[in-house]
């Protein structure tokens, strides 16, 4: 552990995903905000969620075959170059007194959405292959304390800045995260530990994930279950801004405090959940961190008070973000690294699909007032996936998969 500490490469790895999650999550929290105080802006804000979804999953098999075979450094220096280049060029539009049109921001968010996208699936790889098996749950403990404590920032600075510091500003500082997370991912030492030889087809590379995991079905509906608590968050995303306006009536303010509070009760998770895998297995915590995550999200129900509504935001973030570091530890344990990549795609891409069934549901949902009822129907489905992974835990428990020894 001591030698984990002193690594440099965890220095440069925490610090540039410090640096670019708070820049770009307070341009990710500030404009949904934007969206829904314009007219019909919740319904417009649904359909670039649920367009940026399909663009997504269908990226996502190819994205997965890049994180295989192309130079995972590379990956993750691209994207922040790229995130950087878009930011600071619709900064200097604001910087210039122009005002911000509904399809700028929709760029800005679909730039930042896609962003997260290459960065979060390329990072777990990169991950995996620079350390050790023995460290993995260290690392994913601390990369969640780690890039919750950003969202705990972000959400603070967003809170004080939305509404009152001009948009612009908040992008010239998201750019500048960028520049620096670039910087951080340079200094960086890397070299390929696998480079991937086979000549199979394109075809036969593209669907290896879904191959491997045919193999194991149980593994496999073990993680798509624990999966959901993150298509949860990924929904209250959506669903969070227009609750506080619309059910809670009240302003921006709660909704950035919202964000900091959630990122308190996932970094808390980063923080303890890796004792519960070492004591109770990475199997059991994914069970009690559903089971958490899905109370969590059924109370949103039955509350309509900011204090308790926090207080759940914590319940989910612990639940979601416990679940993630649990399952990230068993995932980088059984799967090898030179398939990790098209394993993970594999889950974001059916992910991405329930998540654009869902938003298509909720969108029309919001549009004609019933706000609720997408709670009620999360609920319903985190308490499904609860009882999958109480179902399969001693099954997964057994399993000995060859490919990872």
């Amino acid at each position: 552990m001591n030698s984990l500490f002193r690594d440099r490469r965890l220095h440069y790895l925490l610090a540039a995903n410090t640096l670019s999650s708070i820049g770009t999550g307070m341009t990710m929290i500030a404009i949904p905000w934007l969206f829904v105080q314009k007219h019909g802006g919740e319904t417009t804000f649904g359909i670039i969620t649920t367009t940026l979804t399909v663009i997504m999953f269908l990226l996502t098999p190819t994205v997965g075959m890049w994180i295989d075979r192309v130079s995972r450094k590379t990956l993750l220096l691209v994207g922040e170059a790229s995130g950087g280049i878009i930011v600071s060029l619709f900064a200097l539009i604001g910087t210039s007194g122009n005002e911000y049109y509904p399809w700028q921001l929709a760029v800005l968010f679909a730039s930042g959405s896609l962003y997260y996208f290459l960065f979060y699936p390329t990072m777990f790889a990169f991950t995996q292959e620079i350390f050790e098996r023995e460290q993995y749950e260290a690392v994913n403990g601390m990369t969640e304390i780690q890039g919750q404590l950003a969202t705990v920032v972000s959400g603070g600075l967003a809170s004080v800045m939305i509404g009152k510091v001009p948009f612009h500003w908040l992008l010239w500082l998201d750019a500048s995260t960028y520049l620096v997370a670039f910087f951080c991912l340079s200094l960086i030492s890397y070299r390929r530990t696998r480079q991937v030889t086979t000549t199979a087809s394109f075809w036969n590379k593209l669907t290896e994930g879904y191959r491997y995991m045919q193999k194991h079905p149980a593994l496999f509906w073990f993680f798509l279950a624990s999966f959901m608590p993150f298509i949860g968050v990924m929904m209250t995303n959506y669903l969070h801004p227009i609750y506080i306006a619309d059910i809670l009536q009240k302003d921006s303010s709660v909704y950035g405090i919202q964000s900091m509070v959630y990122g308190i009760g996932a970094a808390l998770a980063g923080a303890i959940v890796p004792f519960f895998v070492k004591r109770m297995g990475a199997t059991a915590t994914i069970v009690l961190n559903v089971g958490i995550y899905a109370f969590g999200v059924t109370m949103f129900l039955v509350l309509d008070e900011p204090f308790l509504f926090y207080m759940f935001v914590i319940f989910t973030a612990f639940g979601n973000a416990g679940a993630r570091v649990a399952r990230s530890s068993l995932m980088m344990a059984v799967v090898p690294n030179d398939k990790i990549g098209r394993v993970d795609s594999l889950f974001r891409a059916i992910g991405f699909m329930i998540r654009f069934l869902l938003l298509s549901a909720f969108t029309g949902l919001v549009s004609t007032g019933h706000i609720l009822i997408p709670y009620s129907i999360l609920s319903g489905l985190l308490f499904l996936a609860l009882w999958i992974v109480l179902k399969l835990a001693a099954v997964v428990n057994k399993s000995n998969i060859s490919e990872a020894s």
